[in-house]
């Protein structure tokens, strides 16, 4: 089997309403959606994603650009493919864009090797669960008032959801703490709080914060201080009894690798697009088992579906919906978790009339 062509369509999904974080204002989504076409008949799907579509013709020139290492080539050489993309890369960076388009063309390549096998990757990687722990993470923005907390919360565990994560970074503590309590007040105690501060806050501001949080039920805070900032991260860590989640902002195993030296988390969470796609993705999950360290995936749900269950140490995926109109196939919910795709390769497949209605090629 060869590769024969990449292709891609850019389409442009627009969320409910505005949303905000600590350090995003967002409006939708733009993605490279890729499809790897072979000589079997098979192709393999995978998108990287932009929000605001901002600068998303650089993501698609950077994918195309690396077109003439994969055609021709047999999709099942994805070590292969990856090093030679991993190589070529070299002079533009080892981070950014360079390692969006290698991690995108790799998942998309991983899809064809399920498809082939007539598998979905998950057991082809070597399953150890048929479904994991999710939790809500498309609500609670920064933007919401109180009241649309109370009511978004409410509606979440009416979904069926058993945890869920709230973003922090208002101007006072006392503020934070307040739409916490609301919360925590709307869901009871049995279900998971998970706060993300967006890497609002200096490791002083965000410790006192922490301390706070502890007497809530919180059971992570999410990136607490600027990514790049790992001694930060360390200094709240160690302070604090909760524990300390982060990672989404970190390229490949070299990333994380910084981030376990300096003592910088209890939760790495790699995210598909900047870790490097589902080969680099499985490299850091056994990296970070081997400190003894859980993983919690980052975006991308549906494909990180794989990830999740084959990797023991993944203790959660992040429910993202904003990308299910894409696809064909529904993830699947049932008490509190969500279950692995049935169907072979990622299980999820791009829904044409969709990416159509969307486009903005």
């Amino acid at each position: 089997m060869k590769v024969t062509a990449l292709t891609t369509q850019l389409v442009n999904l627009p969320l409910d309403k505005p949303i905000r974080t600590a350090i995003h204002d967002m409006r939708s989504v733009g993605c490279v959606c890729l499809t790897i076409h072979t000589d079997h008949g098979l192709v393999g799907e995978a998108y990287a994603f932009s929000l605001n579509a901002l600068r998303l013709n650089v993501f698609d020139d950077m994918v195309k650009g690396l077109a003439h290492l994969v055609v021709g080539k047999d999709p099942h050489y994805s070590e292969g493919i990856w090093q030679s993309i991993w190589q070529e890369i070299n002079p533009s960076g080892l981070k950014g864009v360079t390692v969006s388009a290698l991690s995108t063309i790799d998942t998309a390549l991983w899809d064809i090797v399920g498809k082939a096998a007539k598998q979905p990757l998950y057991k082809l990687f070597g399953a150890c669960r048929d479904s994991v722990a999710t939790y809500a993470s498309g609500g609670l923005w920064l933007s919401a008032s109180v009241d649309e907390l109370v009511a978004e919360a409410d509606e979440l565990v009416e979904q069926g959801f058993v945890a869920m994560k709230l973003r922090l970074g208002k101007a006072t503590i006392a503020e934070d703490i307040e739409r916490v309590k609301q919360v925590r007040k709307t869901i009871g105690p049995d279900i998971e709080l998970l706060c993300d501060a967006n890497q609002a806050f200096t490791p002083k501001h965000a410790i006192r914060l922490g301390q706070e949080l502890q007497t809530h039920g919180v059971n992570w805070f999410e990136e607490p201080v600027a990514a790049y900032d790992l001694k930060g991260h360390a200094r709240v860590r160690d302070a604090l009894s909760l524990d300390v989640a982060s990672g989404e902002g970190e390229y490949t195993r070299f990333g994380i690798q910084a981030m376990i030296a300096d003592g910088a988390v209890d939760i790495l969470m790699p995210d598909l697009q900047r870790i490097g796609g589902l080969t680099e993705m499985l490299r850091v999950a056994h990296l970070a088992d081997a400190h003894n360290l859980p993983i919690s995936t980052h975006m991308f749900t549906e494909q990180s579906l794989s990830i999740a269950g084959s990797c023991n140490n993944c203790i959660s995926v992040e429910h993202m919906p904003w990308y299910a109109r894409l696809f064909n196939e529904s993830m699947v919910l049932e008490g509190g978790k969500v279950n692995m795709p049935k169907g072979h390769g990622l299980g999820f497949t791009f829904n044409t009339d969709l990416l159509g209605h969307y486009s903005i090629n």
